[in-house]
C-alpha cells in the first residue's frame, strides 16, 4: 500500500503535468482536507509513514482528478483565506484572491482613523461576493455598520454563511448597485469599498481557474470593463459625506483610467495603490 509521502509525490507530479501553478501545495492540501487536519499535522503524520484507508484513497483520488481538470482548490475543499479568516466560496461565488488583501488593509487603516458619530460610521462594501472586504471592516472596526450588497442570486448564500459565521452585524443586501443606491439619502455614507467586475468583455483570462469557474457577472464589467466602475462612483459622489473615501480594486492596466474617472466626478487627492506583487491594483478618492 502507498503512503502519504507516496500518494502526495505522485499528485504533485501528475498536478505539474496538468499545468497546476502550486502543485505541491495543492497535493498537499488535498491530502490535509481528505485527512481532516491541518497542512502541517498532516505532514507530520506523512513523514511517520502513515497510510490511507480505501475510502479516504477514494477520495482523495477523486479530487486529485476534479484538479487536475482544474477546478479551482478553493471550490474543492470549499473555504479560502483571506486576511485571519476563511469564507465559504464554491461555484457561483468569485474566490477571493490574496490581492484584495491590500485595498482590505487600506480600508482598515483609513477607517481607523474616522471619527465615528454617535451612530457610528456608514461603510458600504458593493458588488460584495463572498463578503470578504466586508468581513474585514466589521471585525477590525467595531464602530463601522457594514452593509454587503451583492446582486447574485447564486453568490447569495455564501455572503450570507459567511456573514452569519464570522461578522454576524453586517447587514446584507440583494441588489445592483443602481438599486441598492436608491435606497440611500444623499450624503449619508461615511466609506464605501468595492472589487467590481473589471475585466472587459473581449478578454478571456488566461487561467482556467478563472475562466470556466468564477462566474462572468463577477468578472466581466463590459467592453472596457469599466461599466460598473463607472456606476458605484456616480453612487458614491452622492451618497458620501464630504471628505469620505471611495476606494475600488481594478486590474492592474486600469489605474490611469480609474483615476480619471474619479477625478471627472469631483473626487479630491485621487491616487492608486500597488498589491504585494507590485502591481497596480486599487485606486481611491475623497468626496467633494
Amino acid at each position: 500500500m502507498m503512503t502519504l509521502a507516496d500518494l502526495v509525490r505522485d499528485a504533485t507530479s501528475r498536478l505539474a503535468a496538468a499545468a497546476v501553478p502550486s502543485a505541491s501545495v495543492d497535493a498537499e492540501l488535498l491530502m490535509a482536507f481528505v485527512l481532516e487536519l491541518g497542512r502541517g499535522e498532516m505532514l507530520a503524520r506523512q513523514i511517520s509513514g502513515a497510510t490511507l484507508s480505501t475510502d479516504q484513497a477514494a477520495h482523495y483520488e477523486e479530487l486529485l482528478m476534479r484538479r487536475e481538470r482544474r477546478e479551482p482548490l478553493q471550490h474543492l475543499v470549499g473555504r479560502a483565506p483571506f486576511m485571519t479568516f476563511e469564507v465559504e466560496v464554491g461555484p457561483g461565488v468569485f474566490v477571493p484572491r490574496p490581492e484584495t488583501e491590500a485595498l482590505a488593509q487600506w480600508a482598515v487603516a483609513h477607517l481607523s482613523t474616522l471619527a465615528p458619530g454617535e451612530n457610528g460610521i456608514t461603510v458600504l462594501d458593493l458588488c460584495s461576493g463572498s463578503g470578504v472586504l466586508a468581513i474585514t471592516l466589521a471585525r477590525a472596526v467595531p464602530y463601522a455598520r457594514v452593509s454587503a450588497v451583492e446582486v447574485s442570486d447564486q453568490a447569495m448564500p455564501y455572503l450570507s454563511a459567511n456573514v452569519s459565521r464570522l461578522a454576524p452585524e453586517v447587514q446584507c443586501f440583494q441588489a445592483s448597485v443602481v438599486e441598492f443606491g436608491s435606497t440611500l439619502h444623499d450624503a449619508s455614507v461615511g466609506m464605501i469599498v468595492a472589487n467590481p467586475p473589471y475585466v472587459p468583455s473581449t478578454e478571456v483570462p488566461n487561467d482556467p481557474e478563472v475562466s470556466q469557474w468564477d462566474p462572468h457577472d463577477a468578472l466581466f464589467g463590459g467592453a472596457e470593463g469599466l461599466d460598473v466602475v463607472r456606476e458605484i462612483v456616480l453612487l458614491a459622489s452622492r451618497v458620501l459625506v464630504e471628505g469620505a473615501p471611495l476606494a475600488m480594486e481594478h486590474s492592474n492596466l486600469q489605474g490611469e483610467q480609474v483615476r480619471s474617472i474619479l477625478e471627472g466626478a469631483g473626487f479630491r487627492t485621487v491616487a492608486t495603490e500597488r498589491d504585494l506583487t507590485g502591481r497596480e491594483r486599487f485606486s481611491y478618492g475623497f468626496a467633494p
